[in-house]
């Protein structure tokens, strides 16, 4: 898809839309133009590498003060020839540096460069080839090495270069499944710029499992063959249009793309409403994820990935597969993102679009008259995968004719396998295999909603649900009652979940209410995965994910604080981020407001999970309060009724309604 689009600016009845070109990604030029200016300010520009490039976007504030504001484009930057990182913001507009900060060394995002060329390094360290010779293997050419971030291996000195810890198993064919045998007690930590193998840490030899656990066809013969063809068909075509980035369906409006560090963006959320836009959000993102793992063996107590910051949710991003990945009538959007040299790279397919049917919208049957009244929902689909080392993320949008919007995570890949020695006693893994176990971890999303409720002057409350004690206005003990607690600061609302009271955030506008006097508003409805984190002090997990210690956050609009463990989680042993933030207690009221939501996966793993994991799904929705003035799809019409197979009618189709 193309982005010469630039979509109106103006006021609508409800609020000021921020739907400006400025927001959307960078075009295939635009990568050029900002990566000749990073050069041209680099003292080594053949080494120059790109762990990042996105657009930097403007100010809300200055925007709405009417400032002029330029096209920018944000750089995270890596000299190969001495692993410095630097924070580059360049003018795209004025062809010139605005901001060039030297980070910590490390700091910028992993490149893929690194990791696909540090393995053969570390094959051939003699301390590595002896420690697998003691193992019984000597021919090296089917071991695969996994490298990992290096924040959390204790003992090790981060601070001297781009480093990486790394672990390693043995296929026993090229498409074996490597995870079936972990070569157990080898950890080598290298330096990512020299390609010296600094460490070979050898925790003592465990058995192995020999055992495949192919998940390939050719491996799991007879295949099933009674699954009868599902078609899914629109005789007239998608219910939708894209235009760019714009995706408009029903009564929405919205941009889609993806950046490189967060993966899927929806941005400049808008609903139609009796002929006019009204704002709901101005941009949701996926701002970081970790994966903290729950073992004690020095093997693997280290193990811990931030997706979002140290790897990159975009850069890893799927080709999708029509039939495959997504079915039904598909509209596919490509992302142009920059390579690690600074060239415009195509992911073709990289975002899926569809319409599905969602069962039952609403129904009722009069009893007094048996008149039925049903209409069916359905809902818009904004997807994406990304494969990040052992594991895939789905990453799915809904949005749905009644205003709600969800979001569901699809979880699936590979488990991180461990072996043991037979019948080891106390193992807190589940048994999958001879001398296997897959461990326990958690997955942590932290998505972060900028909230724009018929406009950007917005207050939440946290809404409880109660009994009251017997007595007067409850003699009967009948009552329930909702507790209202306004967010008047950062800190002044607990964010946990609390299942017994119901508990939801309210985002309401401070300025717009209903025909019935109610301020209008969005809530947040969690859903069933809520882990917060586990890992403690002193473990370095527990001061890096420090945003994963609570459900929700609530904060005023900055523009420097777009992801929740901060900019830079590679090699940082800090807490960053929104723990950092909000020490500040800064006023959340009739103000531009961030709602951070964080859900937490704990995979305590079955054996279903083995060789591949099952789909597990999590997520969370974005409901309408008193937006509207009543149920938004009276207007909906009914379906026709359509022939459907009873059982035992051997084929033939009778009328009845679902």
């Amino acid at each position: 898809m193309g982005v010469a689009w630039t979509p109106a600016w103006g006021a609508v009845a409800k609020g000021t839309s921020m739907r400006d070109s400025r927001f959307l990604p960078l075009t295939a030029e635009e990568i050029v133009a900002a990566a000749a200016i990073a050069r041209a300010a680099s003292p080594n520009p053949e080494s120059l590498r790109f762990a990042a490039m996105y657009t930097h976007e403007p100010d809300k504030w200055q925007l709405r003060e009417g400032a002029p504001v330029s096209r920018q484009a944000r750089a995270l930057l890596v000299d190969r020839s001495d692993g410095s990182s630097w924070d580059m913001v360049v003018d795209l507009d004025a062809k010139s540096v605005l901001q060039s900060d030297k980070v910590l060394v490390g700091a910028s995002p992993v490149l893929m460069e690194e990791f696909m060329t540090i393995g053969e390094k570390i094959k051939e360290d003699p301390r590595y080839r002896e420690a697998l010779a003691k193992r019984g293997i000597q021919d090296l050419s089917l071991v695969q090495i996994d490298p990992w971030a290096i924040s959390n291996v204790p003992d090790v000195d981060i601070s001297q270069g781009r480093l990486c810890s790394s672990v390693s198993y043995v296929r026993h064919f090229e498409d074996d499944n490597g995870y079936a045998h972990p070569i157990e007690g080898v950890v080598a930590i290298a330096d990512l710029t020299t390609g010296r193998v600094l460490e070979i840490f050898d925790y003592g030899v465990k058995p192995m499992n020999e055992e495949c656990a192919n998940y390939l066809p050719e491996f799991n013969q007879p295949l099933r063959d009674d699954i009868a063809p599902l078609s899914i068909t629109q005789p007239n075509g998608p219910g939708f249009s894209v235009n760019g980035h714009e995706i408009t369906w029903q009564r929405w409006r919205l941009n889609a793309f993806l950046t490189p560090i967060e993966g899927l963006v929806i941005q400049g959320v808008e609903l139609r409403d009796a002929g006019e836009w009204r704002t709901v959000m101005h941009r949701a993102s996926l701002s970081e994820m970790v994966v903290p793992y729950g073992e004690t063996d020095p093997n693997h107590l280290w193990r811990c990935a931030f997706d979002a910051g140290e790897f990159g949710l975009g850069k890893l991003a799927n080709s999708l597969t029509l039939g495959c990945d997504c079915l039904g009538e598909i509209v596919y959007m490509d992302a142009v993102l920059a390579s690690e040299t600074g060239e415009p790279q195509t992911i073709r397919n990289a975002i899926c679009i569809h319409e599905e049917d969602d069962g039952i919208l609403w129904k009722h049957t009069d009893w007094v008259t048996d008149k039925v009244e049903v209409r069916r929902s359905r809902r818009l689909v904004v997807s994406s995968i990304s494969t990040v080392g052992n594991y895939e993320y789905g990453f799915f949008w809904y949005f749905y004719l009644d205003g709600t919007i969800q979001f569901e995570a699809k979880l699936t890949g590979v488990m991180q396998t461990k072996a043991v020695e037979a019948g080891a006693p106390d193992e807190p893994g589940t048994w999958i295999g001879p001398n296997l176990v897959a461990t326990i971890h958690q997955h942590h999303f932290s998505f972060r909603l900028d909230m724009e409720v018929d406009g950007w002057r917005n207050r939440v409350y946290q809404s409880d649900v109660y009994a009251p004690p017997v007595g007067p206005g409850n003699e009967h003990g009948n009552a329930i009652r909702v507790n209202k607690t306004l967010a008047q600061t950062e800190n002044s609302i607990d964010g946990m979940v609390s299942p017994q009271s119901a508990r939801t955030w309210v985002v309401v506008s401070s300025d717009h209410r209903n025909a019935w006097g109610t301020p209008t508003g969005y809530k947040l409805l969690p859903g069933w995965a809520n882990s917060t984190l586990f890992a403690q002090s002193p473990s370095h997990v527990a001061a890096r994910a420090g945003f994963a210690k609570r459900n929700v956050w609530v904060t005023p609009f900055d523009q420097g604080q777009m992801r929740a463990a901060g900019d830079f989680p590679n090699q940082n042993r800090t807490e960053m981020g929104l723990p950092a933030w909000v020490r500040e207690d800064r006023s959340v009221v009739d103000t531009d407001v961030v709602l951070w939501y964080n859900l937490g996966v704990t995979h305590i793993p079955r054996v279903e999970d083995w060789p591949v994991m099952p789909v597990e799904r999590a997520g969370f929705m974005l409901v309408p309060v008193n937006f509207f003035d009543r149920n938004p799809t009276m207007d909906v019409p009914p379906s026709e009724p359509a022939a459907c197979h009873q059982p035992g009618s051997q084929g033939e189709a009778e009328n009845c309604q679902h």
